[in-house]
């Protein structure tokens, strides 16, 4: 039986993943670090409540078998383009290098279609920059997921995926598979998956690939 932890457990894709983690016998126990207590109890869950500018103090729990990075924001919720880099950068790198350290044998982390470390966009260049950063901490086996418009209920409103989302549904038909919006659930099953495949290496998983996953 192994160990799992998540990081973003609160989010659009880490709340599916963390109902999976839970759910599945493969997971003896889930650690879910979170900035405030979780609402949900299980018998697997184990909730650490830190600020994730302190992850350090943790470091001693960090020590799991597969690590589910699912940490992520927009630049208008977090407020600047530094504040972004902190949440989609800074905390996902951190989390990687400590439980490095702590013997984690399997990464996987979610990013985003387009993701690309020479990009010109902002947003893109980020997430390519962190996969870089993550592939160079030296797992045995690193798992990369780059969804295209995530589907899903989000507890804020956003305005911009909103009128997206209705795009997708109206012609989604016209539209080719690897850029069709996804369901954040169909994300997470297609990361509990690849979670328990034995291959080592890095991988990337694109978001057309991922949509066999869908129910």
């Amino acid at each position: 039986m192994k160990r799992a932890l998540i990081a973003g457990a609160t989010g659009l894709v880490g709340s599916y993943v963390l109902e999976q983690l839970l759910s599945n016998e493969n997971y003896a126990i889930v650690t879910a670090i979170t900035r405030k207590p979780l609402s949900i109890q299980h018998n697997k869950l184990q909730n650490i409540v830190t600020d994730f500018d302190r992850l350090e103090e943790i470091a001693p729990q960090l020590g799991v078998d597969d690590v589910f990075c699912c940490l992520g924001t927009t630049i208008r919720k977090a407020g600047s383009q530094p504040a972004f880099r902190k949440v989609d950068f800074e905390y996902p790198l951190k989390l990687a290098q400590l439980t490095s350290q702590n013997g984690s044998q399997k990464f996987l982390l979610v990013t985003a279609l387009g993701a690309d470390a020479s990009s010109r966009i902002f947003y893109n260049r980020v997430k390519g920059e962190v996969e870089e950063a993550i592939r160079n901490v030296g797992f045995p086996t690193l798992h990369i997921f780059r969804p295209s418009l995530l589907l899903g209920p989000r507890t804020e409103h956003r305005t911009a995926e909103d009128a997206a989302k209705w795009f997708y549904r109206v012609f989604g038909w016209l539209i080719p598979l690897r850029y069709k919006a996804i369901h954040a659930q169909t994300v997470a099953r297609a990361m509990v998956h690849y979670a328990r495949q034995p291959q080592k290496g890095v991988f990337i998983h694109e978001s057309d690939e991922m949509q066999s996953f869908a129910v």
